[in-house]
């Protein structure tokens, strides 16, 4: 059973919201603006909050970006109230996470009921990438590395290819004030997700999270900026970069994550306005690039699951060129969105960048 709906969810009428024993699986995204309170409160004031899952630690402390559960304390449960803000891409955390927690009940014979409350994507519906092709990274649904959609609408796909049977609501990201009206990014969706550029960027930076090239975790802009120690700059360098994005040499040192406390030599990518950034595209140059220059970088364990698309990993291995990866993500970008339409539930709709 799937239903959309278009009303808020302190509205929702079913019984089990009402009355019924409620665990909450969210982050610091569930804050409401109209009522300054978060959506687990509702549940708190009614009496029948049984339970909320949330990331441990504070909401911007480095390694605290995943949300852990007991499927044990499911069967407590008459519904399970889903609020994080997802970002954009398919290998954010909380998002898999959320697929997780979805395996879990649908291996339950009783399972409660799934409220997903949606929130606008701040990656927009641009899309990049391929589906999986290959082995891929565990609690992954079959979308694109950029997929362009909303996490209710990606819950809608892993529901279908999971083939569960317990019921799932989508509850709209325009039926209230604060999904409707606050920007995606204002509350960061997680640490290393801290500003309005970083999800632009995240849909190929999250690769070098695999590598021994540090995305900048650990700084105040994780994505924007990639280096590691072994680095060096020269005014020979000539780095891969599209049109519309500059590439800044700097140096950094991160306080967290991989090269914590070490200074670190890289460079910043710097978006010119009205530009449209294929991360990943741009990513997978970089990555070549490095592998090409120095001994000291490899892919390290995880990447080729992350990344998941034996001829992206061709190019990498300098197999085909640049133009020949292109003109698969391309085909392969075309093909997901026609997948994706089907799974919308909005007005606008997922594009590819020309």
């Amino acid at each position: 059973m799937f239903s959309f709906r278009t009303t808020a969810l302190e509205d929702q009428l079913d019984k089990a919201l009402l009355s019924g024993r409620v665990g909450c699986f969210c982050t610091q995204n569930c804050w409401d603006t109209a009522r300054g309170r978060y959506m687990y409160d509702l549940f708190r004031e009614r009496g029948n909050l049984q339970v909320v899952f949330s990331p441990k630690g504070a909401e911007l402390t480095p390694g605290t970006n995943h949300i852990s559960f007991d499927p044990e304390a499911l069967k407590e449960l008459d519904a399970v109230v889903v609020e994080i803000q997802d970002a954009g891409a398919r290998y954010f955390n909380y998002s898999k996470d959320v697929f997780m927690l979805m395996e879990a009940m649908a291996a339950m014979e009783n399972a409660p009921s799934l409220y997903i409350v949606d929130h606008i994507n701040p990656a927009g519906r641009i899309v990049e990438g391929s589906m999986p092709s290959g082995k891929v990274e565990p609690h992954t649904p079959k979308v694109a590395h950029r997929h362009g959609m909303t996490l209710g609408e990606l819950c809608t796909i892993y529901y279908t290819e999971i083939g569960a049977g317990f019921a799932l609501h989508v509850i709209s990201a325009l039926a209230n004030d604060s999904t409707r009206q606050l920007l995606p990014w204002t509350i960061a969706p997680a640490s290393d997700i801290p500003g309005m550029f970083t999800c632009q960027m995240y849909s190929g930076g999250g690769l070098w999270n695999n590598t021994t090239i540090t995305p900048g975790i650990g700084t105040a802009r994780p994505y924007e900026y990639f280096g590691a120690p072994f680095i060096s700059h020269s005014p020979l360098d000539v780095i891969p970069a599209p049109a519309g994005v500059l590439m800044r040499p700097c140096s950094f040192t991160p306080s967290a994550g991989r090269y914590a406390d070490q200074r670190c030599q890289g460079y910043q990518i710097m978006l010119q306005p009205g530009s449209e950034y294929h991360s990943l595209l741009h990513t997978i140059q970089l990555v070549r690039y490095f592998l090409e220059r120095y001994s000291q970088f490899e892919l390290s364990e995880g990447f080729e699951e992350k990344l998941s698309d034996p001829a992206i990993m061709g190019y990498l291995h300098g197999e085909i060129t640049y133009h020949e990866v292109r003109e698969h993500v391309k085909l392969e970008e075309q093909k997901w969105i026609r997948k994706a339409k089907r799974y919308t539930l909005y007005d606008d709709q997922p594009y590819r960048i020309k």
